[in-house]
């Protein structure tokens, strides 16, 4: 007598042979996943390595992480507002945490007369940019990420709508300063 495959025993494509086909009830991997694999990304593995960079023609090795954080923070010196951002928001955060000392005295920067030193001065800081470089008296203007900072710096104060109006004025582009809640009212 020769077995002869039932209409239903067809194989093919999606229909692998009786035989080879998983028990009903048993795991295709009994074994299940190894033990050790990770679960998570390697964050700590690539952030800590230790990359070697150049600053000023001299050479030193700094762990990955170091990098990419002095990397942002030229960046947005150098005027990339994304960039600064993200490097202010990375050390504000690590203040909060209690890696950065928060008794850093801050600053108070006062201008009565700007003359071409501190025009000067601003520009190679990156802070503000002439917007007329022919000019010896052009008018300057404020880079987005020095109105942010300031703004932070004021903390529950308010500047008052003529103060508003002033600021936004003398920044080089006011649309890309991300502005508080509380601005224009």
């Amino acid at each position: 007598m020769i077995d002869r495959p039932s209409p239903d025993d067809k194989v093919g494509y999606r229909r692998p042979p009786e035989s080879t086909r998983f028990l009903k009830g048993q795991s295709g991997n009994p074994r299940g996943r190894p033990r050790g694999k990770r679960k998570y990304l390697p964050y700590e593995t690539v952030l800590g390595q230790l990359v070697t960079i150049r600053e000023g023609g001299t050479e030193r090795r700094v762990t990955a992480a170091e990098a990419f954080l002095l990397f942002m923070a030229k960046r947005g010196l150098n005027g990339d507002g994304a960039s600064a951002r993200a490097a202010m928001a990375t050390i504000e955060q690590a203040k909060a945490l209690g890696l950065v000392e928060n008794d850093v005295e801050q600053p108070i920067i006062s201008v009565l007369l700007v003359g071409p030193t501190v025009n000067r001065a601003l520009e190679s800081l990156r802070m503000a940019r002439k917007l007329d470089r022919y000019r010896k008296t052009a008018k300057m203007m404020l880079e987005p990420w020095v109105v942010e900072m300031a703004l932070k710096r004021l903390g529950n104060r308010r500047l008052s709508v003529g103060q508003q109006k002033e600021v936004a004025r003398v920044t080089r582009t006011p649309e890309k300063v991300r502005w508080p809640r509380w601005w224009g009212t």
